[in-house]
């Protein structure tokens, strides 16, 4: 999700609730506490420079049960932001503590911003010899272990 949607988003609702990959709910006095600029300049494994730079927002919970975020509230933050962000329609990171720190992609779904689950990857396949999707292992008979069988 880019900052632009995000904003369209916020809009037009009544209250900011944000979702899980599992589904559950993160509690309702969540505040957020960073928008940040996070930048990556890097050299993948195949020797090639690359930079990345994503907007990042940081969500977290007290012990405030009575606190709620505004959409209005999330939106001004977000303008306040753009001392950081600049005006670039940056894609949005979102971190949330688990049992570690979880970086998120985010999504909406009409009603909630969903949390979605991001994974790693070779940037550089080619050069590590990782194949091909179309490439399958052959597969090879299975045995039938039977009772008495001696196989197992």
């Amino acid at each position: 999700m880019k900052i632009s949607e995000m904003k369209q988003s916020l809009a037009g609702l009544e209250a900011v609730n944000f979702r899980l990959p599992n589904g559950e709910y993160l509690p309702s006095h969540f505040h957020v506490t960073e928008v940040g600029l996070v930048s990556k300049h890097f050299i993948d494994c195949g020797g090639v420079e690359r930079q990345e730079t994503v907007a990042n927002f940081q969500l977290w919970e007290a012990g405030d049960y009575d606190h709620r975020l505004a959409p209005q509230k999330f939106l001004h933050i977000l303008t306040l932001s753009e001392k950081i962000l600049g005006r670039e329609d940056l894609d949005i990171e979102v971190e949330y503590q688990q049992q570690t720190i979880g970086k998120f992609g985010l999504r909406f779904d009409g009603k909630d911003f969903v949390l979605t689950q991001k994974q790693t990857a070779c940037l550089a396949q080619d050069a590590c010899g990782v194949p091909d999707a179309g490439f399958a292992l052959p597969q090879l008979p299975i045995a039938a272990c039977t009772p008495g069988g001696g196989c197992c």
